[in-house]
């Protein structure tokens, strides 16, 4: 154990002790490498591969699921688990509960392969887990990759080298999206440059005090600074999303985001969605019939008015076709997001999610619209189930 005072000489920062993982080897002057080659010491290779006195007809017997440590290579090949459960299944009245685990470059068609060849065994159900295609998972078999820390350009005098501003031309595009957070109307207004990148946002409610406007218009002006000078949208969309204040809750009138757990949530969801193509973020994803995501537009390329438009009237039939009917002019008169016409062709799950929301809370763990499951209601996101097993 070092003491704080040690700890203090060495230049560590009450900051930096408190922080989860920390480490007082960087500070003595170790590398990474050294790191590593220390831990492999200390704590083993975490395999038998390569160990003294054993030959490498015996390495099957220790397989296991996955690979074992940094630098093992072995592991039980998905078929394996499906033959074990086909030699186990005759004997038994159920199913088997065994998970066939898959390394993650595994391909559709070996994905195939194991389904077929359980059907062949005659296999009452199987289950597969692909290494690493969640983003959070009890093992992590794969050795975290260490990346260099960019070096902060300087000029020749030392300093770093000032950001230009990309300023918004004096007339620009955008758009204003009204909606409602739990009651509380707010106005998100964006401008765009001249090639539809976002630039700028306003965001307006009432109702609010002038202390909470205020704030919220000097966070819009930041963040408005920090897109001219160059700060990536996915970085503040990754950065704001899922905070959570008073008010939250239920949105209405917007058609794709339906939940948010603040109004800052909110904003990054509609501009991640909207500017980014973020599908994740919503809770209303538009389909075709089949099934498949359509290629959203732009932002600003879709049309608006929608609920103020009335039924839509036949034209009248005429033989010769008018220069402002030619295809060309049709086609590109034609919205290309979908309408509320063609939500009787969508995909049923999307169906569903439209027909739900009116009376489904939001979930508690992660802040998404729940849909309904029986007399219960679980969440798509996250996968909670909320007062069902």
């Amino acid at each position: 154990m070092l003491s704080n005072d040690t700890l203090t000489r060495l230049g560590v920062s009450m900051a930096e002790r408190g922080k989860n993982g920390f480490n007082v080897l960087p500070f003595l002057g170790f590398t990474d490498q050294q790191i590593d080659e220390a831990n492999l010491y200390v704590c083993g290779m975490q395999t038998v591969e390569g160990a003294p006195g054993l030959k490498s007809e015996h390495l099957p017997v220790f397989d296991c699921a996955n690979r074992c440590g940094t630098r093992g290579t072995r592991f039980i090949r998905p078929m394996g688990h499906v033959r074990m459960m086909g030699a186990v299944q005759p004997f038994i009245s159920g199913a088997i509960s065994k998970t066939v685990n898959l390394p993650n470059e595994s391909t559709v068609e070996e994905v195939e392969k194991i389904y077929r060849e359980s059907w062949k065994l005659g296999l009452k159900a199987v289950a597969l887990y692909r290494d690493g295609c969640k983003l959070s998972q009890p093992l992590a078999t794969a050795a975290k990759k260490k990346t260099e820390e960019p070096a902060v350009a300087v000029d020749a005098g030392g300093a770093p080298i000032k950001l230009h501003r990309r300023r918004l031309p004096r007339r620009r595009h955008g758009f204003t999206q009204e909606a409602r957070i739990a009651g509380h109307k707010v106005f998100l207004r964006t401008g765009e440059y001249e090639d539809g990148v976002l630039g700028e946002i306003f965001i307006d409610m009432h109702k609010e005090g002038a202390a909470f406007r205020s704030m919220m218009n000097c966070f819009a002006i930041a963040v408005s600074m920090g897109l001219q000078y160059g700060v990536p949208l996915e970085d503040l969309v990754d950065q704001f999303c899922f905070t959570r204040f008073e008010p939250h809750g239920r949105v209405e009138g917007h058609d794709n985001i339906k939940a948010a757990t603040s109004v800052i949530d909110y904003v990054f969801r509609v501009l991640g969605y909207e500017y980014l193509n973020r599908t994740d973020l919503a809770h209303v994803i538009d389909e075709v019939p089949h099934g498949t995501l359509t290629r959203r537009p732009h932002a600003t390329d879709m049309p608006v008015g929608k609920e103020h438009r009335g039924p839509a009237t036949a034209p009248p039939p005429s033989n010769a076709q008018s220069p402002a009917s030619s295809p060309a002019r049709v086609a590109a008169a034609q919205p290309s997001r979908l309408s509320e016409a063609d939500d009787t062709g969508m995909a049923s799950l999307t169906v569903q999610n439209k027909k739900l929301l009116g009376d489904a809370p939001a979930c508690d763990s992660c802040g998404h619209i729940t849909i309904r499951n029986g007399t219960c209601y679980k969440c798509l996101n996250c996968g909670n189930s909320m007062g069902c097993s």
